[in-house]
């Protein structure tokens, strides 16, 4: 039975987990997270039931890169944790594919060389993707590196969902509104193909929430439009990102100001959403327990940009089938669930608050027009899937 191990680094912590290939879907052996903690490292992995079966901290090298030291340790424990797993290949989530990767491709030498050429469309993820791709390749030289890009899900997006209204030689430049969280968007909708086909061969609206947030419009299946935009800034507020924001105030901040590039940059990417607006926390969960005047504020606002973009989809699709919350507060906020859907009725929708408060996986009514899902998103499992997929068409 083949194996791949999937991986989704950022700058202090590595996502991996171990898949079996199956017929129908990969199967998790095991999921863990290896993270700075302090001066130290540590791994920490689970079963698929969620079991803790491995762990170990160690002191930080500073004569070794954090993303090469933890993939040696996490060779390490795939040989002693699973000795039979044959594993043949990795699969990388790659934020950015820019405007010509519309699919999972083999991690080549040219591949690589235009990985770094997105770093600044992405910089806060691309070149942690690129250093867990390099350290993987580093460990495991015999192992076939696969890259799964968030944004090919949205490739195939109509021109004015895809474009901005400036000159039109930027268009042709690679300047367009690319969209993000395309994993997940297509790790839930092939899962509502499975439990619900007839919504969703229809016009849905998944909600992404998270500490990145996003929404997007899918018909059929297809990406047809999404909040976020030529970078992961744009469209919802997010944990720490400003989300859609006057291009004027950027202006403003640089010339009226004094402020830097880097600055702005800063700002708009660690300092904002719902950390600035509450001068709290990025955690929804932290400012639903806060009660302050601040914190409640930053949830409103959070709320307020979620309605404002569900209405302007259902126009995008006129009219609503079904609509989907995914993402770790969409998954687990009841009260942000509900107050998204109050007064939703016009487009279709019934909130069941009995079901919604009780964490169900359907929260509208028998009698709402548009049926919504809650549904629990894997981009771990979709990556998988994928390298799998691409190892098949190599063979």
């Amino acid at each position: 039975m083949a194996h791949v191990i999937t991986l989704n680094a950022g700058s202090s912590s590595i996502k991996f987990a171990l898949f079996e290939d199956h017929a129908v879907e990969p199967a998790a052996l095991a999921i863990g997270l290896a993270e700075i903690d302090g001066a130290a490292r540590h791994i920490k992995v689970r079963d698929a039931v969620g079991t803790i079966t491995h762990e170990e901290r160690w002191e930080s090298r500073a004569d070794v890169g954090f993303h090469t030291d933890t993939l040696q340790r996490v060779l390490a424990w795939r040989r002693t944790a699973f000795p039979h797993a044959q594993v043949i290949a990795a699969g990388h989530r790659v934020v950015h594919g820019g405007p010509t990767m519309s699919a999972p491709a083999i991690v080549t030498d040219e591949v690589l060389a235009y990985l770094r050429t997105l770093v600044p469309l992405a910089p806060l993820h691309q070149p942690h993707s690129i250093a867990g791709i390099l350290a993987a390749r580093d460990a495991w030289p015999h192992v076939q590196q696969v890259a799964c890009f968030d944004t090919a899900f949205h490739r195939g997006q109509p021109f004015v969902a895809d474009t901005f209204a400036i000159p039109r030689h930027f268009y042709d430049e690679g300047v367009r509104r690319y969209g993000f969280h395309g994993l997940s968007y297509e790790y839930v909708s092939q899962k509502l193909q499975r439990i619900a086909p007839h919504h969703a061969a229809g016009r849905v609206v998944v909600a992404h929430l998270g500490n990145g947030a996003s929404m997007c419009a899918i018909r059929d299946g297809l990406s047809v439009a999404s909040t976020m935009g030529f970078t992961a800034l744009d469209g919802l507020p997010m944990g720490t990102r400003c989300g859609q924001l006057d291009p004027g105030v950027v202006l403003y901040l640089m010339q009226e100001r004094g402020m830097s590039a880097d600055h702005v940059a800063d700002m708009l990417y660690r300092q904002s959403g719902l950390k600035g607006l509450s001068g709290l926390s990025h955690d929804m969960r932290e400012l639903e327990a806060a009660g302050t005047a601040e914190a409640n504020q930053a949830i409103e606002y959070f709320i307020s940009r979620i309605r404002r973009e569900l209405g302007g989809f259902a126009a995008v699709l006129k009219g609503l089938d079904a609509m989907v919350f995914c993402g770790g507060i969409g998954e687990n906020s009841w009260h942000v669930r509900e107050r998204v859907l109050e007064g939703m009725e016009w487009i279709g929708v019934e909130l069941d608050r009995t079901a919604n408060r009780a964490g169900a996986d359907i929260i509208s009514t028998e009698r709402s027009r548009v049926r919504v899902f809650v549904i629990r998103t894997n981009e771990e499992a979709m990556i998988a899937r994928h390298t799998i997929e691409v190892q098949r068409a190599a063979i």
